[in-house]
């Protein structure tokens, strides 16, 4: 099978393209150049997709002896997911941009890429696994990234291999070290790869601009201003600029964000409580939408806010009812339904939050 393999310089895609090698697949090595200025897109162990990560690729492609390419993204890159991603916050959403890399990039674009060249499967390193063409949590919970591989249709996950999911994160280390792969101690990179600095609010500022307004309570009093609602999150404590706790002494959240006026309400822990979910375009990995009511559990974050809930198709989105509540939930992420199962590893689907 010819399998081609997205390394992004790191020790996960390095170990996947060996594995892919060793078990006898025609591998050839791509590194997705996805900034248009790649020295600015990693500062230590944030950001990715930098001349240095490019470089590791290389250089691992090379230990393995399979040919090594890099194929420009950045502009579809921009366009699909940080563009997406500034638009969203300027609604007031909070967008995953994982979700939408995986989505409209590496399994899309470049998915439909390698069919054009021939090639039966693309492999990446994440932690997920697939068993009989259903997308699975990794063995390693603690790394798993099913959640941002929900959005996969049924089609792409056909065209998909995850090598590392069935394997911890510290045996993928000392594997990689044991094949004389330089990045097998080489950090991880964490937040968002596009903002190397790590402050979300002065990117989005820079891009968006002020747009002044209120920061108000439940009632309505105003208790401050602010520069834009792209600086707000749901279930934000920190950086509200509002003088200390409620009247009640207890910490504020943000519970309500409306982009058109410019409000941020905040309240208390209380009102951020979530019983219903609704979600657009919806995505089934098996293919075909859910027929009635379906038990599950559903995760609303890449790490937590997860509870046990019904799902029913509706028209042309999808409602959950909840079991117990959640609280962080905005619109803008994306809701993943897993089977209840007891070993709950199984996803059912996706969509994206709308309320």
């Amino acid at each position: 099978m010819r399998v081609l393999v997205a390394m992004s310089g790191g020790v996960d895609s390095s170990v996947a393209a060996a594995r892919m090698v060793d078990a006898g697949h025609d591998v050839v090595g791509v590194h997705l150049a996805l900034s248009e200025a790649p020295g600015t897109l990693r500062t230590g162990s944030r950001g990715c997709c930098s001349k240095e990560d490019a470089g590791d690729a290389r250089r691992v492609a090379d230990v393995l002896g399979i040919p090594f390419y890099i194929w420009d993204f950045a502009e579809k890159f921009k366009a699909d997911v940080i563009d997406d991603f500034v638009s969203s916050y300027e609604r007031g959403e909070t967008p995953n941009p994982c979700v939408r890399c995986n989505e409209r990039i590496k399994f899309s674009a470049l998915a439909a890429r390698a069919v054009a060249l021939g090639f039966d499967a693309v492999a990446t390193g994440h932690y997920a696994r697939l068993t009989d063409g259903r997308l699975r949590r990794a063995v390693d919970r603690d790394k798993d990234q099913s959640y941002v591989l929900g959005v996969l249709t049924a089609e792409q996950l056909r065209r998909a291999i995850f090598p590392i999911g069935d394997t911890p994160k510290q045996q993928i280390r000392e594997e990689a070290a044991r094949r004389g792969l330089a990045v097998a101690d080489k950090p991880d990179s964490h937040d968002i790869c596009f903002i190397p600095s790590g402050d979300t609010r002065a990117f989005l500022g820079a891009r968006i601009g002020v747009r002044r307004g209120a920061v108000v309570d439940s009632s309505g009093t105003k208790l401050a201003e602010h520069d834009g609602v792209h600086g707000f999150t749901i279930g934000q404590r920190k950086g509200l600029g509002i003088a200390g706790p409620g009247p009640d002494g207890r910490p504020r959240y943000v519970t309500a964000i409306d982009p058109d006026s410019g409000t941020v309400r905040v309240g208390s822990a209380e009102e951020l409580d979530v019983w219903r979910l609704r979600g657009e375009r919806p995505v089934f990995t098996s293919g075909q939408p859910f027929d009635g009511p379906v038990e599950c559990v559903v995760q609303v974050r890449a790490h937590g806010g997860l509870a046990e809930a019904v799902a029913e198709v509706r028209g042309d989105h999808l409602e959950v009812e909840l079991r117990e509540p959640l609280r962080g939930v905005a619109p803008g992420q994306t809701m993943v339904l897993y089977r209840p199962d007891p070993a709950g590893d199984e996803v059912l689907g996706s969509a994206t939050l709308t309320r």
